[in-house]
C-alpha cells in the first residue's frame, strides 16, 4: 500500500505556507518524496482564485486591512474565499492524473470525516465543494503542475463565519457558510484534523504516516537545490 505524508502545521502564514507548498512540489516532481498532506490553519486572510471576478471584494482591500484580513492572489482555480483560524486546510501535495477524479474524491473524503462529526453533508450539482442542505461548509481549489497539485481544502470547524458575509464568497452571491460547530454546537479541530486525514488516505487507498515539521524541513533542506528551483510548471 502506498504512504501518504500527513504533517500538522497548526498556524501558519499563508506566504509561508505557499512557499512550502512550492518547494515540495518541487520535491514530488522529482520522487524525492511521497504524496504530503498538509494540514494547518491561517491568520485571517483573503485569497484570490484564478477566476476571481473585481466585484468579489467589494469592501476594498484597505477596508478589510483594518480590520486585520490580508487580500492574496493565488494560482489555484476557484474564486475569492476565507481562511482564518479555527478553519482546517489541507494541502495536498499529489502526484495525479485526473484532475476531476482528484475533486471528486477529495470531495469524498470531506464528507465522510464530516459524517463522523454527525454532520450530513454532500455536493451540488455543478458546484465545486462540499454542502450541508442550502449552506456551504468546504471549499475547494486546486493548481496542477507537471501532474503534481498544491492548495486543496479549506473546512469550516470552529471558525467566525462573518468575514465570509464581507465578500461574494466562492463568487456565489448570497451564499450561506456553515461550520461544525454551528451543525452541532462543537468546537473539535483537533479531533476533525484526525478524522480528515485518516479519510483522505482511505479514499486515496493510501496508509497515512504522521511526519513532523522539523523532519519535513530537514528532508528538503537536504535535496539537491537544483531538485527545488523554479516554479516546475
Amino acid at each position: 500500500m502506498v504512504e501518504i505524508w500527513v504533517c500538522h502545521l497548526g498556524l501558519v502564514p499563508y506566504d509561508e505556507a505557499l512557499a512550502l507548498q512550492q518547494r515540495l512540489r518541487a520535491a514530488r516532481q522529482a520522487d524525492l518524496v511521497p504524496d504530503v498532506l498538509l494540514l494547518l490553519e491561517h491568520p485571517p486572510v483573503y485569497t484570490r482564485g484564478r477566476r476571481t471576478a473585481p466585484g468579489e471584494l467589494p469592501m476594498g482591500e484597505d477596508w478589510y486591512a483594518d480590520r486585520g484580513i490580508d487580500v492574496i492572489d493565488t494560482d489555484r482555480g476557484g474564486r475569492v474565499t476565507y481562511h482564518g483560524p479555527g478553519q482546517l486546510v489541507g494541502y495536498p501535495i499529489m502526484r495525479i492524473t485526473d484532475v476531476i477524479v482528484y475533486l471528486r474524491t477529495m470531495e469524498d473524503a470531506i464528507i465522510a470525516a464530516l459524517a463522523e462529526e454527525r454532520v450530513s453533508a454532500g455536493i451540488r450539482d455543478g458546484l465545486t465543494g462540499v454542502w450541508v442542505d442550502d449552506s456551504k461548509i468546504a471549499s475547494i481549489g486546486v493548481h496542477v503542475s507537471r501532474d503534481v497539485t498544491t492548495h486543496g481544502f479549506a473546512v469550516n470547524v470552529q471558525n467566525d463565519l462573518t468575514p465570509f458575509e464581507w465578500v461574494v464568497a466562492c463568487g456565489i452571491q448570497g451564499v450561506r457558510m456553515t461550520s461544525i460547530e454551528r451543525e452541532t454546537r462543537l468546537r473539535s479541530l483537533p479531533c476533525f484534523r484526525r478524522r480528515m486525514a485518516h479519510h483522505f488516505a482511505l479514499a486515496h487507498r493510501a496508509r497515512q504516516r504522521l511526519v513532523s515539521p522539523a523532519r519535513l524541513d530537514s528532508l528538503l533542506s537536504r535535496a539537491p537545490a537544483g531538485h527545488l528551483a523554479g516554479e516546475g510548471a
